[in-house]
């Protein structure tokens, strides 16, 4: 197993390594580690870390191994944390000057489950100011670069994770996902990403929720695997989250034939060529495989649905702000989306969020006549690190969201979605498909993905070269 270094392995290989006795946590750790040290000053992923605290947490693990205690599957696996994230000792910025020097005392609902797991924690990873944008740069730390394309964004808010999975810093990434900020950074770094379904992964005891419970907590990691391990411990009942009882009702399995809604395009919205090829590729791949695949036109009213999110996201800034008291650092696309929320009304955020109600009986509907929708999670290949969003796509201008067309709706809805790495580009980072299904159907989406041939072409995703001293 030992032909490659601890940092190149999946958290199931490690996992693997630690029962036979062949690797230890602090061995793996250390390996991590100076991975962490040669490859990030190049892409800044990580931007805050405890040596030290994540030494102790991988000894510990290393003494429950050698004594057959182990405490889970995380026993003893490097992740990193997303910088909106609490988790005790480590700093809390939200990418926001407003939140500097902030280290929260306790950890919250997710973090807490993977500490008790015994996963050691690396450190924290670079986002967007507010997790609102689709890139991974702020004024505290900077801008976040692809592994695979270094002049070019890893995408976000999940950026830094994903990032720092795709280059080999830790095998597992934990982030948030609002309206795509997991699965466009695992699309863009040729990773899997899962967002789970609303409740699945309880939430409580960190930052404000701005985005209503659109947002939601998973992992992004290099395979299936890897990533249905992180779910099988984020997941569950808690009794300070009443959503999280939909976590107790189990999954039901999708036949062998699975019918699949195939949605290329959202209407008139421009895709960028290459992930409109890939995308096809993908579906044919499902289609020869024995599902039944069929290409749908846009099942929902998409500008209605963007705009109820777009409300919903500003007003909730507005209002957080407000409570702070100040908006002295905050950057300017924070400050832009704050006064567009200033300027919607009660009325507003109520009509958004009976909008996303009438989606979610809507997504109800879809998936009584399919099992699956198949889609990109991207529209847009990977642009300059430095831009908020690429402001063209296949010779169109596009907004802000533009590159994000498909994502919005699952988060909106509720519903599961996972990330497909399918395809690389020599410049441009990768290209990623997503696989959606009912809610509350997150387990039976990761079996039904870890079984697909295409999918086991693509995992483990592979790492970034750029950076190794003969790479």
């Amino acid at each position: 197993m030992m032909s490659t270094e601890p940092w190149e392995l999946t958290a199931t290989a490690l996992l693997d390594g630690y029962r036979s006795g062949t690797i230890s946590p602090i061995e793996v750790l250390s390996s991590v580690q100076a991975r962490l040290d040669a490859v990030n000053p190049a892409i800044n992923a990580i931007v805050a870390q405890y040596p030290n605290a994540a030494r102790a947490q991988a000894a510990a693990s290393g003494a429950r191994w050698q004594s057959g205690e182990p405490l889970s599957v995380l026993d003893g696996i490097p992740i990193t944390i997303k910088d909106n994230l609490w988790a005790a000792g480590l700093p809390a910025t939200w990418g926001s000057k407003l939140y500097a020097g902030f280290v929260p005392a306790t950890d919250e609902a997710p973090v807490r489950r993977l500490r008790a797991a015994g996963a050691v924690f690396v450190g924290k990873t670079n986002v967007p100011e507010f997790t609102l944008q689709g890139h991974a740069s702020n004024l505290v730390f900077g801008t976040t670069r692809n592994p695979h394309a270094p002049q070019m964004t890893p995408g976000g808010s999940t950026g830094g994770g994903a990032a720092a999975v795709a280059v080999g810093i830790g095998p597992i990434a934990i982030g948030t996902d609002g309206g795509g900020s997991l699965r466009r950074p695992a699309a863009h770094c040729g990773l899997y990403a899962f967002k789970p379904s609303i409740g699945q992964v309880a939430r409580h005891g960190g930052f404000p929720q701005i985005l209503a419970d659109f947002e939601v907590v998973g992992p992004v990691g290099r395979s299936v695997e890897d990533i249905a391990a992180v779910i099988s411990i984020l997941r569950g009942y808690d009794a300070l989250d009443p959503s999280s009882l939909s976590a107790l009702a189990p999954a039901q399995p999708f036949p062998a034939r699975a019918r699949i809604a195939y949605l290329p395009k959202m209407g008139s919205a421009p895709v960028d060529p290459l992930i409109a090829e890939a995308s096809d590729a993908f579906a044919a791949q499902l289609e020869e495989a024995g599902h039944y695949v069929e290409t749908i036109e846009t099942p929902y009213d998409a500008d209605r649905v963007a705009s109820a999110w777009s409300t919903i996201a500003a007003a909730g800034l507005n209002w957080h702000l407000n409570a702070l008291g100040t908006r002295e650092g905050a950057g300017t696309n924070a400050l832009t989306l704050d006064a567009q929320g200033a300027s919607r009304t009660a009325a507003d955020y109520a009509g958004a969020m009976a909008v996303s109600l009438a989606a979610r009986s809507d997504a109800g509907e879809l998936f009584s006549r399919f099992d699956l929708l198949l889609c990109p999670s991207i529209a847009a290949l990977a642009w300059p690190a430095e831009d908020a969003f690429p402001t063209e796509i296949d010779g169109q201008p596009v907004g802000p969201r533009g590159h994000a067309v498909f994502t919005g709706w699952m988060n909106v809805t509720g519903v599961p979605a996972i990330n497909i790495p399918v395809a690389m580009t020599s410049d441009r980072g990768g290209i990623g498909m997503q696989l959606v299904a009912a809610v509350g159907q997150d387990t039976a989406l990761l079996e039904f993905v870890r079984n697909l041939p295409a999918v086991r072409a693509f995992s483990p995703a592979g790492l970034s070269r750029r950076f190794d001293e003969h790479g």
